[in-house]
């Protein structure tokens, strides 16, 4: 049995298995099911990736076409859940609005109460079509525009674009939306993923599982990184003066957002598709200056730390030349996400052991009780 000292966040810890991602930090390795990540940022869609995380291999073309239809046909929303959303005061995060209203289906969902396996597929598949509805509703309420219904004939990249901006989005941007959903779709054994395995394991049901992922997924211990990489790109503002900022950030030992990380000790694969689409859209129309800078930023932080860009680095440069606000960053993880964390669910479900580790006790011991009228 593995133990760990405290303070140390379980960091190489084996908490359990999974059949659904692996993970080789020290070689830059991802893949989903045995399937190398380069391969599917290359050749797959967000949907083939969503069938081959849930079903556990790539799909051919009929059950891809079968499969597709099927999150089409779920995309939309019970009528109940805006109404909801616009009780919700305005100045409410996106997140703890997105996190209110997963919670909210569940109640509306037609499987509701059934927990077979059958019905827990459905919920997943139905979830991963509606995360995308959920947070183009959230930008558009909170921004007082009208709702768009979801677009049959769109792609589920090209859908989310649609309903959040109001336009069909060229080729360029479409390629670089899916790109983004599969690169993000699942991580292995995440804060949140495994917070919604713990959850699932108690055979608590699947939206609340999904309502775990997504409290954990708002602290910016874990999302919101790819926010704050925006924010300093905004702040520097030009490629001129990123190395005296930098500089003089390093000097104060201010940390650096989207370098290094947890797992990887080489470049996280993910960032080197996520570096090629920021500049495919600078030079595709988008500002081109994002990418710049970002490249010079990286650049620096490579000869003076020794740290390579992560997958929040350039993903912020993507989804700000995709017109997506710098505050649904995070939500917009969750689009992509879900597919992964529905996918841990159905697993955790499928061989299931209520997950409840032991603590070391740092307290005091043999403390006399003292009654109250004597203290």
């Amino acid at each position: 049995m593995d133990t760990v000292k405290p303070g140390t966040g379980l960091r190489n810890v084996v908490a359990g298995e999974s059949a659904i991602c692996s993970i080789e930090g020290e070689r830059g390795l991802l893949a989903y099911r045995g399937i190398d990540i380069h391969a599917l940022a290359e050749h797959s869609t967000f949907e083939e990736v969503a069938f081959l995380l849930h079903r556990g291999q790539l799909p051919r073309r009929a059950e891809l076409a079968a499969f597709t239809s099927e999150l089409v046909r779920e995309r939309a929303v019970p009528a109940p859940v805006p109404a909801l959303l616009r009780l919700l005061p305005p100045a409410t995060h996106p997140m703890t609005s997105l996190r209110t209203l997963v919670s909210a289906l569940g109640a509306f969902d037609p499987d509701a109460g059934n927990e077979t396996p059958a019905a827990n597929a459905r919920k997943a598949l139905r979830l991963t079509a509606q995360m995308a509805t959920l947070v183009a509703l959230v930008e558009r309420v909170r921004k007082g525009q009208p709702v768009l219904p979801p677009d049959p004939a769109l792609s589920h990249a090209a859908n989310f674009l649609f309903m959040l901006t109001g336009e069909r989005p060229p080729a360029t941007a479409e390629r670089a939306m899916d790109m983004a959903l599969v690169l993000h779709a699942d991580h292995e054994f995440n804060a949140s993923t495994f917070a919604a395995r713990v959850a699932a394991s108690t055979l608590g049901d699947l939206h609340g599982a999904i309502t775990s992922a997504l409290a954990t997924l708002k602290g910016p211990l874990h999302g919101g990184a790819n926010e704050a990489v925006m924010k300093m790109l905004e702040e520097i503002a030009s490629p001129e003066r990123a190395e005296p900022w930098l500089r003089e950030a390093l000097g104060a030992k201010k940390k650096i957002m989207g370098f290094g990380h947890a797992v990887y000790r080489t470049e996280d694969p993910r960032a080197t598709h996520l570096r090629r689409m920021s500049r495919q859209l600078g030079e595709a129309g988008a500002d081109r200056r994002w990418f710049e800078l970002s490249e010079k930023i990286e650049g620096l932080m490579r000869a003076q730390k020794g740290l390579n860009a992560n997958v929040d680095f350039y993903s912020a440069s993507v989804y700000h030349s995709l017109g997506i606000a710098t505050d649904l960053f995070t939500p917009v993880f969750a689009v992509s996400r879900i597919a992964g964390w529905t996918a841990h669910v159905l697993e955790q479900l499928a061989n299931n052991r209520l997950i409840r580790p032991e603590s070391e006790y740092t307290g005091p011991r043999d403390v006399v009780y003292v009654p109250l009228d004597r203290r």
